[in-house]
């Protein structure tokens, strides 16, 4: 019968099976106190004191303006992704919000405020990296 130990020839210098344990010293450093103090989830938040939108909207003067959800929703129904054509996007976009009139605010603030809502994937990537208050009319 063989063993394993059959297989390998005297010759060859074995390795000890005695394992040598490696003491390691722990390093002792001065501990200093950081400036910022803040939570990792604190700094892990995206800074919202300077962002600004790359459309500026209009001052609306209107008492009782609002922006219909149903009137979002139908915006958001045609988004345009970046992939099809623009033109026809803005097309089915201008016939949206012609529906929709207020007496106080002009049709060119309510096409500043829905345009956002009517972009999606690499469009809405786009217009996210558009410089601060870059779009000022419609």
């Amino acid at each position: 019968m063989c063993t394993r130990r059959s297989y390998i020839p005297p010759t060859i210098p074995r390795r000890s099976r005695k394992q040598t344990t490696n003491v390691v010293e722990p390093e002792f450093r001065t501990m200093f106190e950081m400036a910022d103090n803040r939570t990792m989830a604190q700094m892990l938040q995206a800074p919202i004191e300077s962002y600004k939108d790359a459309i500026v909207v209009p001052q609306i003067n209107a008492n009782n303006f609002e922006l219909k959800q149903t009137l979002i929703n139908l915006v958001q129904s045609n988004q345009f992704t970046g992939r099809q054509d623009p033109h026809n996007h803005l097309r089915f976009f201008n016939k949206v919000t012609s529906t929709f009139r207020h007496p106080e605010v002009p049709n060119t603030t309510i096409n500043l405020l829905l345009f956002p809502f009517s972009l999606e994937g690499e469009a809405r990537i786009w217009i996210d990296k558009e410089p601060p208050r870059s779009i000022l009319t419609w």
